[in-house]
């Protein structure tokens, strides 16, 4: 049976649900929380400060680190090994090389900037949930940027072009599924990240990012709209 309509009711190009947040965590030197769907992430950013070991040291930049977790039970599919696993390792790596693009790490030579991700529940787009509350920690910490980080899954279900697959679009059994993760700097639509799992041709490709367009501008508004929030809210407190 054909994919031709959405199982939720979503437009093609529709996203679910979105709320962001910044300044959730008190101790931490920026935070961020960024729920899409039934998917949600806090990320909490501590430093710059000293960076072990000292052989890793970067003379010209400081480094910025990553570490993404997934909480046990926070998955629609199977239970997730607590601890540090192969997947999320690569993904940490993979938000390492999406936001250092508009990252600038020049004024704190040898150090380091650390950037927690917790994900206690999720149906499906962790990463780009991530990346996309990374974005908003790292500007509520006060690190250098040129322009935030959106970022958002795209595919096809069944030849369907689709934007924020859920778990559900993810698991189709009855037709061929390509999820395919992208984070963008909306400011140039310069891609920082572009994975993909499944098949789909160039055409695919093309059409499917160009419908996710819009998205990413939401995704950016809204991200834009929690660092005003936050930062209207410390105003206030400070008047009172």
């Amino acid at each position: 049976m054909a994919y031709k309509k959405r199982h939720d009711g979503r437009k093609p190009a529709e996203t679910r649900k979105i709320i962001a947040k910044a300044g959730v965590i008190p101790k931490a030197d920026g935070s961020g929380y960024f729920k899409i769907g039934d998917t949600e992430a806090y990320a909490a950013v501590y430093g710059p400060h000293e960076f072990h070991p000292r052989n890793k040291h970067d003379p010209k930049r400081g480094t910025l680190r990553c570490t993404y977790n997934m909480m046990p039970f926070s998955g629609q599919g199977n239970r997730v090994r607590p601890g540090p696993s192969r997947r999320s390792k690569e993904i940490s790596l993979v938000m390492e090389n999406a936001l250092r693009p508009v990252t600038d790490l020049s004024d704190c030579p040898n150090a380091v900037v650390d950037v927690f991700i917790e994900l206690p529940q999720t149906d499906a787009g962790s990463r780009c949930a991530a990346i996309s509350a990374a974005s908003i920690a790292m500007a509520d910490a006060g690190i250098k940027m040129r322009d935030m980080v959106a970022a958002v899954a795209v595919g096809m279900v069944d030849g369907l072009p689709v934007v924020d697959l859920d778990y559900e679009e993810e698991a189709w059994k009855t037709g061929d599924v390509a999820d395919i993760p992208v984070a963008m700097i909306p400011s140039t639509g310069e891609i920082t990240l572009l994975q993909m799992d499944g098949h789909a041709s160039t055409a695919e490709l093309k059409k499917a990012l160009e419908q996710a367009k819009p998205a990413f501008q939401q995704i950016a508004e809204a991200q834009r709209a929690a660092i005003k929030a936050r930062y209207a809210e410390a105003a206030k407190k400070v008047k009172e």
